[in-house]
């Protein structure tokens, strides 16, 4: 959306005055040490308390691998990338601060992509924690793989003794042939 054209429902809510809430959404690099990505998730969370602003709540970057491939210009050519890792930080700052803040992020060379949104009422009162979910998902993936192998293992041992029941048979089988 232009700078310049707002719609006039966006213009009554926008008072530079008033601090606002905002979220800072970010993929790092897949190419950076895993121990760096906590140091450059500080970083951030420093410049935006460095403008002025204050950080409420924040979720620390997790690998992840991407909905689709990303394609960035580095060290003189064009890289793709398939994962990165994602965090994201919430802070209250003075909307006439976020274009300093933006500024700051578009010269981060260890950020892949980054979006900044303004928070509604309902968004600021729901936080969505990816993290929790991902940890979830594991345990319900874990719990459903180990039924298919409990499964597995049941399903073998039917086999087993079917097999074994057959042997049997073709053995009665044979014997009652021997004796005719």
């Amino acid at each position: 959306m232009s700078k310049t054209k707002m719609p006039a429902t966006e213009v009554s809510r926008v008072d530079e005055r008033e601090p606002a809430n905002y979220e800072l959404a970010f993929h790092v690099l897949p190419t950076v040490a895993e121990g760096e990505v906590a140091v450059i998730f500080q970083n951030l969370k420093d410049t935006i308390t460095k403008i002025g602003g204050i950080v409420t709540v924040d979720e620390s970057p997790l690998r992840v691998d991407l909905a689709y491939e990303i394609v960035k210009y580095l060290e003189g050519r064009n890289r793709k990338f398939t994962s990165a890792y994602f965090g994201w930080i919430r802070f209250t700052v003075s909307p006439a601060k976020i274009e300093e803040i933006n500024e700051e992020l578009e010269g981060a060379k260890d950020l892949l992509r980054h979006i900044l949104i303004r928070l509604t009422k309902t968004e600021e009162a729901h936080p969505f924690f990816i993290n929790d979910i991902i940890e979830s998902l594991k345990q319900v993936q874990n719990i459903e793989l180990d039924e298919v192998i409990e499964e597995e293992v049941e399903s073998e041992e039917v086999v087993d003794e079917v097999d074994e029941e057959v042997v049997e048979d073709t053995k009665d089988g044979e014997e009652a042939a021997d004796k005719v």
